[in-house]
């Protein structure tokens, strides 16, 4: 499921895709509407799987942020996002990721990384797993 949900620049929120044409994509928003409209190839379109963190070592997948923070909190984020002060949402993303490069990593994206996530979690899309760890959970049992 993870693997399909993209962000539109210039349009607020996260999509699904449904399907894609010749010069098109179909996508669904992730959210209380459920709105479909088509997504042309002239419009900036990022997979969030493709998305990565900065760290002092590596770049860590979006995906294992997400699985971070839901492993503490195992729902939404304990704090309201407008009315929580910078150091406030810095503090909280440090104590995920206490690595992060705090030169490459600013406080927007860790912002829309915010909203993302409760985007996500209030629509039930809350499989963070990487594909290969899903794969080896499965080899396990």
């Amino acid at each position: 499921m993870f693997e399909r949900i993209i962000t539109v620049s210039g349009k607020p929120g996260l999509y699904r895709l449904i399907s894609s044409g010749r010069n098109m994509f179909v996508v669904e928003a992730i959210d209380a509407t459920h709105k479909r409209m088509p997504v042309y190839n002239s419009d900036k379109i990022v997979m969030l799987d493709d998305i990565a963190i900065y760290t002092d070592t590596e770049e860590v997948p979006l995906r294992s942020v997400f699985a971070a923070i839901y492993e503490k909190e195992n729902a939404v984020l304990p704090f309201d996002l407008k009315m929580s002060t910078p150091e406030e949402l810095v503090a909280y993303f440090e104590s995920v990721m206490p690595d992060y490069d705090r030169e490459r990593v600013y406080l927007t994206h860790i912002k829309k990384m915010y909203t993302w996530y409760n985007i996500l979690v209030e629509n039930c899309v809350t499989d963070f797993t990487l594909p290969e760890e899903a794969e080896e959970v499965k080899e396990a049992e």
